[in-house]
């Protein structure tokens, strides 16, 4: 087949050819892991993805693997001790790297699928978003505060891997999906004028449930979850702040970054600012708004940072540069010619900015 007919075919039925591409990587994955189960599957699958999300959905320090069973460790030193692989909570630079991999793979399929419901035309569809992208940080704050209700827990092991990065990516992305098609349903059926509303508003409601039960948590009497109302106030101003303040120096000095993306904007630069704030607030000043210990980095970048520098704020001024660094990306071609692809690259922009931002925010105000 000559490379001219191939690339034919798959402008004919690109959604045909994703589909084919993307299920030819996951059977070479899986035939890898199953043939080379030490090196595929325990060495890299396990060690830098599955592994971190047993260790976390079981609190332990680390995981490792013996002899093809997972044992769960539960001090440094023990950790420290034993053979690779070892796989601790949280996230390293290969799992970040991947999932951005699969971020880019993910967007192309979900354009596909937005072409054919002919959705996302315009920057309407991305506001209508924005509960989401809180909702995935509140949800992942539900399994930390699960964590601590032992006997009680709503979420029990294997449920509450759902909740544990980066398999909570995949449970927002199948919630949000749902709520997205629901939409459509009822607004191409005559019940509501657009889909756009019930989808904003259903994300409300997903947040209204999420905040509400850990409100109750902290509530309710001799439960290890608090409340910090002080911590919550700080942060919110605090992202109100350097929001407002890179907007306006952004639109006085360099007008054109926003040429592309207009107000939308300032949702994306929210979203980079809040992750900021609520590092620095959870990192550096619990203690000094009296809401207990600060918290510990979750992710290499923010720990990065403040072990190059020694302190926190570099991260929060980082995450403003590349928030303005993105948005001057844009282009009005890119929104001209694929405007669903544009659209879903600000839903991702803010996402992984919101999303992260949000949990250390209610982690924080929650004491968990």
């Amino acid at each position: 087949m000559s490379t001219s007919s191939l690339a034919d075919r798959v402008a004919a039925s690109p959604a045909k050819a994703y589909v084919l591409g993307v299920g030819a990587a996951l059977l070479a994955l899986v035939a890898g892991s199953l043939l080379f189960p030490e090196t595929v599957y325990d060495g890299f699958v396990w060690h830098y993805f599955w592994g971190p999300v047993q260790a976390d959905a079981h609190s332990a320090t680390c995981a490792i693997r013996q002899a093809g069973d997972t044992v769960y460790l539960y001090s440094q030193s023990d950790c420290a001790a034993a053979a690779e692989p070892v796989a601790y909570p949280g996230y390293t630079l290969v799992s970040e790297v991947g999932y951005v991999v699969t971020l880019v793979v993910a967007l192309s399929g979900v354009v596909l699928l937005l072409r054919r419901l002919d959705l996302a035309r315009t920057v309407d569809f991305y506001y209508a978003l924005v509960p989401y992208f809180v909702f995935g940080g509140a949800l992942r704050v539900l399994e930390d505060a699960d964590n601590r209700m032992a006997d009680v827990a709503l979420f029990p092991y294997p449920w509450n891997t759902l909740l544990i990065s980066p398999i909570i990516y995949f449970t927002v992305f199948a919630l949000t999906l749902v709520a997205v098609v629901a939409a459509v349903w009822v607004a191409r059926r005559g019940v509501v004028e657009e889909y756009r509303r019930p989808l904003f508003w259903f994300g409300v409601l997903l947040n209204v449930g999420s905040i509400g039960y850990l409100a109750s948590l902290a509530l309710a009497p001799d439960n290890p979850v608090t409340f910090y109302p002080q911590v919550i106030t700080v942060m919110l101003v605090g992202t109100a702040a350097a929001t407002a303040a890179t907007w306006y120096l952004t639109k006085a000095f360099v007008p054109w970054v926003h040429e592309a993306t207009g107000k939308a904007g300032i949702v994306v630069i929210a979203a980079h600012a809040l992750d900021g704030v609520a590092n620095v607030v959870g990192l550096e000043y619990m203690d000094v708004l009296g809401a207990g210990q600060d918290l510990i980095p979750k992710h290499p970048v923010n720990a990065f940072i403040v072990d190059v520098t020694g302190a926190v704020w570099p991260f929060l001024l980082v995450k403003l540069v590349a928030a303005v660094a993105v948005l001057a990306i844009f282009e009005q071609e890119l929104f001209d010619e694929s405007p669903r692809y544009a659209v879903l690259l600000l839903v991702a922009v803010t996402a992984v900015g919101m999303g992260p931002g949000t949990r250390d925010m209610l982690r924080a105000t929650f004491g968990v």
